[in-house]
């Protein structure tokens, strides 16, 4: 065994508890070897595949190809997570190089006539084979993946799919990292005390905090969430807002080396020219086949159906925004988007008397972290403990085993909460490790997740205090890592959150729910300083302004959801202005005025470098699912365990075994409706 191999973890039989990753001996330079064994691996098990002289059977091509690649699909995973969660120049700089290895990889494999072959002629006989309904599903899925993956190509149309894809992976790559360099790069730094009027003490001492970080004087404001939010909300400077807005949203449209312009167009240009090689009009209709939306007509009928439900009240709720903003500033004031957060705050704040800074006391971050722990506990009787043996890729992270109702090992959950510079914006989960039966010992394999989020950090005298909006993505999240926690099948690809596009938001926005409740915000929101309950006046506050702009929120993510659709719908290549398109695309959604220097595109993640290309519409879908999902919750009791068991057995269990409209019905008993969420939203009565 050579040097390399003997000093590399990636190839030693993990010895941390579950055999969890040993992020503590894992360096920059054990990525690229490990990958390359990886590839010659699977390789090898491809060819022995290909190579067998007995007719193609689902358990020697099916579950062999399944089974292939587990080397390399580990370490890619590690490598990818990283890349998000605790990236460096050397571990991007390494992706660059990686990146169109594992395109040329992928491509060799879904490109391998041999091996389609025999995939085909198992599918074509799947009659003889008596598979049961996960092994049908399994056969299904790889099928139609290697199809859609270009298998059916032919001689020069094969060559050019395999270009695309790599060069594919490298924009997206690169519209990454520009993307996080801009966020990081940009500072406000003030020196004047004057110019924080109307800050709450919280963001001042974060700002402060953020400032002897850098070595500055005075207080520095970044693009970070938790220093962009409370600014916009609260600076009285209207000049200092605007800066900040424009700012943020002129991210990578700048004149340097991070400009997004031209590889969004080509992002969205490789896309159409994917999904025409393919065979389809554009890349919507390629990526709705599988989805439960089935195609961009369903897309457009819900946003449209959306819109007219909504645009009348969040007109309404300009409108009122607008006459105290004038209020204050004469009647000439024109309310800008700069100006829109401040204002509303303001507005809620004087109709409810309620506000973050109000809230934050009682959203200590260890205490909301044992309240969304506890009503895991309450719904499905599972319990977490804390684990320093588990090596973890940061200081800031802790990792904890996680126990079913009935004390068995059920996962590993990783928790990593706040912004670092090596650490993209946003909030997500992941796993380290899916779940699956393993073949050979029939050992039930139990998933490592984590969920990574951007909250408040703890400055030198208060601890982390949270928004109640960091409360919501935190049970968001946690609702996606229960989804993988749960999972329960027999094969890895169908496993978890291997569910259609549309479907994968449901477990996560279904936890958000919880959040207005009296009765969960009562096992956990108290006073961090005087171990005060949160009073039932302030929870009914919570509840009564839940719906304060709520149809502004809406037509917000409606018009993402248009300007996604405008770049995945087309037919011909786009060579125009990205600015002026975008300002086109998502025109009948706006309610505020457009500034003509912004561009949202140039920053889009979820669609120009995640897997929301033609998606984005997935999170308003999944609202209608989990609204009236929800529905049910309140109907038998918000912890009622029936319902939490029998959502657990029919969806977060399932992963992608069943369609999932067939999961939803069998816990639903109904096909959903819109009705749910706008009596939910307040929008119907």
């Amino acid at each position: 065994m050579n040097k390399i191999h003997t000093s590399n973890p990636f190839f030693e039989k993990y010895t941390a508890p579950h055999e969890t990753v040993p992020f503590d001996r894992i360096k920059t330079e054990h990525y690229e070897p490990a990958i390359r064994e990886g590839i010659r691996l699977q390789n090898a098990e491809i060819n022995a595949i290909t190579g067998n002289p007995d007719a193609p059977t689902f358990a020697n091509t099916v579950l062999a190809y399944e089974e292939s690649g587990e080397l390399l699909q580990h370490v890619n995973t590690v490598f990818g997570n990283l890349l998000s969660a605790e990236t460096s120049d050397e571990l991007q700089e390494l992706a660059k190089e990686i990146m169109p290895l594992m395109s040329e990889h992928e491509n060799n494999i879904s490109l391998n006539e041999k091996l389609f072959e025999r995939i085909k002629t198992v599918y074509e006989q799947r009659d003889k084979e008596k598979l049961d309904p996960e092994q049908a599903k399994l056969l299904e899925d790889t099928y139609n993946g290697f199809v859609r993956n270009g298998a059916n190509l032919q001689g020069e149309a094969k060559e050019k799919y395999r270009g695309l894809c790599k060069e594919l992976s490298l924009l997206t790559l690169q519209f990454s990292e520009n993307n996080l360099k801009e966020t990081n790069d940009y500072e406000l730094v003030l020196t004047e005390q004057s110019q924080l009027s109307g800050l709450p003490e919280s963001a001042m001492d974060a700002a402060a905090e953020t400032a002897r970080e850098k070595g500055i004087e005075g207080w520095v404001f970044t693009l970070q969430a938790p220093s962009y939010g409370p600014f916009m909300t609260y600076a009285d400077n209207r000049n200092l807002r605007h800066e900040l807005y424009m700012a943020y949203n002129t991210k990578c449209t700048h004149d340097n080396a991070c400009n997004n312009l031209e590889i969004v167009k080509k992002i969205a240009n490789i896309h159409l020219e994917i999904a025409q090689l393919l065979g389809y009009d554009n890349f919507a209709e390629y990526n709705l086949v599988e989805r439960m939306a089935k195609n961009s007509e369903s897309v457009y009928k819900l946003l449209n159906q959306l819109l007219d439900a909504y645009t009348p009240t969040a007109r309404k709720e300009y409108a009122e925004v607008q006459i105290l903003a004038r209020q204050e500033q004469g009647e000439d004031f024109i309310l800008m988007p700069w100006d829109w957060v401040y204002y509303s705050h303001k507005l809620k704040d004087r109709k409810f008397n309620i506000n973050d800074e109000m809230l934050r006391p009682y959203f200590e971050l260890n205490q909301v972290k044992e309240g969304v722990f506890g009503l895991a506990t309450k719904l499905y009787g599972i319990t977490f403990k804390k684990n320093p043996d588990i090596p973890v890729y940061h200081k800031d992270v802790d990792a904890y085993e996680v126990f079913d109702k009935d004390g068995k090992y059920l996962a590993v959950l990783y928790t990593d909460f706040h912004p670092r510079a090596g650490k993209r914006s946003g909030a997500w989960m992941t796993s380290y490790k899916g779940q699956w039966i393993e073949g050979k010992t029939g050992k039930n394999s139990r998933p490592h997740v984590s969920i990574v989020m951007n909250f408040t950090k703890p400055t030198q005298s208060k601890p982390a205090l949270l928004t109640f909006g960091e409360v919501e993505t935190f049970l968001h999240e946690f609702g996606h890592s229960l989804h993988e926690m749960f999972a329960d099948t027999t094969y890895h690809s169908l496993s978890g959150t291997n569910v259609y596009w549309d479907f994968v938001e449901l477990p996560s926005q279904l936890m958000e729910n919880f959040a207005i409740e009296k009765e969960f915000l009562h096992t956990f929101a108290r006073h961090y300083l005087t171990g005060e309950l949160i009073p039932d006046e302030l929870v009914q506050r919570i509840v009564d302004s839940s719906n304060f702009n709520v149809a502004y929120a809406c037509l917000r993510q409606i018009s993402f959801s248009l300007l996604d659709m405008a770049w995945y719908t087309r037919n011909t290549p786009f060579e125009g202005d990205v600015r002026a398109y975008e300002k086109k695309a998502w025109d009948k959604a706006q309610i505020l005025p457009t500034v003509e220097e912004t561009c949202m595109s140039t920053q889009f993640s979820h669609i120009f470098a995640g897997g929301y290309s033609a998606g984005y519409y997935s999170y308003k879908w999944a609202e209608v699912l989990d609204a009236d999902a929800f529905s049910l919750f309140k109907q038998k009791g918000i912890f009622n365990q029936e319902v939490a068991e029998s959502f657990r057995k029919n969806i977060l269990s399932k992963g992608g075994t069943e369609h999932p409209m067939t999961l939803y019905k069998r816990f639903r008993g109904q096909e959903p409706t819109i009705d749910a969420l706008l009596i939910r939203n307040g929008i119907k009565k």
